[in-house]
């Protein structure tokens, strides 16, 4: 911590701003800016579900920003494969509550790509500061008549003078009717933390690849490359045998590395996306309640998830930042 006789205002070094974006498609969107002391920032979308925009720790960008940018909810478009209009990517979008990855009907129930949460806006959202520590508090109401009845209460929270964010979530059925409940982190990875030079290792007893394409190069599932032009995507599915799976990267080039952990009895999978295009250059490393086959075809193999009618599920992550190499790798 630094000596307060230095400063007059917290804001100096660290606290939490509040910005509206002007102009294009995001417009009015409201923005929480956090800053902990000793090297973290990050931006907290409101009207994005309370996902996270920006992230960088001592100065260097580690997030992918799609070339969507900034997209307000109005400019959302539903069907298929529409969420990709106003995928921003970010550090973090949440996908769910209703569906994650390949988009298609269940039953009579149309399932958009990785849903529709990342496109509401939070109903209500504040921040503490107590204790040296910030807190970002959030609610969605992810809810249609004669429909759903969901609501996601999120927090996300850094300490002054410690580099790891928590993001604690609890979703709840206020309805009357079993519910699905699919949910996804995607953590979107970029450069310059991202490049040919960076280093993936993730806990998992195995890797298993979602299509031919990717089985093509299962055995490099860890190794980035250069931006390729017209590179076509490849995922791969991580499965976990300890309670406490970690997926971890550094760039030496950067100076920077982080590790992303979680519970398995809460998260079972992590999705890999590996996509190394021009432009589209991104790694996700995203934790995940379900493989990303659509909602359909999990109710077709049993394991499609329910919360039950006043029933609350808890989920957290935790990510923690590194500049120095051994650090990183000790990272458990």
């Amino acid at each position: 911590m630094v000596n307060r006789s230095y400063y007059g205002h917290d804001t100096q070094f660290y606290g939490v701003e509040e910005h509206r974006l002007t102009g294009g498609k995001g417009d009015g969107m409201r923005l929480f800016q956090v800053r902990n002391g000793s090297g973290l920032e990050f931006t907290v979308s409101a009207d994005r579900a309370a996902d996270i925009s920006r992230i960088s720790f001592k100065g260097v960008n580690l997030n992918y920003m799609g070339p969507a940018g900034y997209v307000a909810p109005a400019y959302y478009d539903e069907p298929g494969f529409g969420f990709l209009k106003s995928f921003t990517c970010g550090f973090l979008t949440t996908c769910g509550l209703q569906n994650i990855g390949t988009p298609g009907m269940d039953g009579d129930v149309p399932c958009p790509l990785h849903g529709t949460i990342s496109n509401l806006p939070a109903d209500r959202i504040h921040y503490t500061e107590e204790d040296g520590k910030i807190q970002i508090h959030a609610r969605m109401n992810d809810m249609e008549i004669f429909k759903q009845k969901l609501v996601l209460d999120r927090t996300i929270s850094c300490e002054y003078g410690k580099n790891i964010l928590k993001i604690s979530d609890t979703v709840r059925n206020v309805g009357s009717a079993d519910e699905p409940l699919l949910l996804l982190y995607h953590m979107n990875i970029g450069y310059p933390l991202l490049s040919e030079h960076a280093r993936l290792a993730v806990s998992s007893e195995r890797v298993i690849p979602r299509d031919d394409h990717a089985a093509k190069d299962l055995d490099t599932w860890d190794r980035m490359l250069v931006p390729i032009p017209n590179f076509q995507e490849q995922c791969y599915y991580h499965e976990f045998e300890g309670n406490a799976p970690c997926a971890k990267i550094w760039n030496g080039d950067a100076g920077v590395g982080l590790a992303i952990r979680w519970d398995k009895a809460q998260i079972p999978y992590m999705t890999e996306w590996k996509m190394m295009g021009e432009r589209d250059y991104v790694l996700g490393l995203e934790p995940c309640t379900n493989k990303l086959e659509g909602r359909a075809a999990l109710r077709r193999e049993g394991s499609l998830q329910y919360v039950r009618p006043g029933e609350t599920r808890q989920f957290g992550l935790e990510v923690e930042f590194f500049d120095r190499e051994e650090q990183w790798e000790d990272a458990r």
